[in-house]
């Protein structure tokens, strides 16, 4: 019998917005698994994020995902979304996705700075035994993440870049006027 989506809890995670001094945002490419999610093979595209362990507070937790999945540290504190952000998992693979136990996520976002060098960027560092999650990334757009996300997380990042909209425009501008 299929679990029941009523039923099933969120999954508390952070999401981080990592933008550029040009106003653009870091996006990853994630490895996909074999099994039976396959659930973002079509977009595999999309901003670091990750659970929150037990008891820790979500900005930290927003700067551990993103050392972990990316080695960046060199990163300022932009913006937040004050209200959680949720997705839901589509019905096939509710039960298999996010081991199983979610119905979906519900996230809190922070908008950074990236202040370093891009030879900061190391996606294949080995992480407290963790695998790597991404395998390629690149600066993009923040209005073209909705198009590039999969289906499911669309209207999240919907709010995302509602939510962080004014960065990009704040960011090009104080480019534009250092001498």
């Amino acid at each position: 019998m299929p679990p029941i989506r009523d039923q099933m809890p969120y999954r508390d995670c952070v999401g981080i917005a990592l933008f550029n001094a040009d106003g653009k945002v870091f996006i990853a490419r994630r490895i996909l698994a074999p099994g039976p999610d396959q659930s973002e093979v079509l977009a595999p595209w999309q901003m670091p994020q990750g659970g929150i362990d037990a008891g820790e507070d979500p900005l930290a937790a927003a700067y551990r995902e993103l050392f972990e999945e990316t080695g960046i540290r060199t990163i300022r504190l932009l913006d937040q979304v004050t209200d959680w952000i949720h997705y839901d998992l589509p019905d096939e693979v509710l039960g298999i996705a996010l081991r199983g136990q979610y119905r979906g996520q519900r996230q809190k976002w922070f908008a950074f700075l990236f202040e370093g060098e891009e030879s900061e960027i190391e996606l294949s560092r080995d992480t407290e035994g963790l695998d790597p999650e991404f395998d390629a990334w690149r600066w993009e757009d923040l209005t073209a993440l909705p198009e590039l996300i999969v289906p499911f997380k669309r209207p999240a990042y919907e709010a995302i870049c509602a939510a962080f909209a004014p960065i990009p425009a704040r960011l090009n501008g104080a480019a534009r006027a250092e001498p």
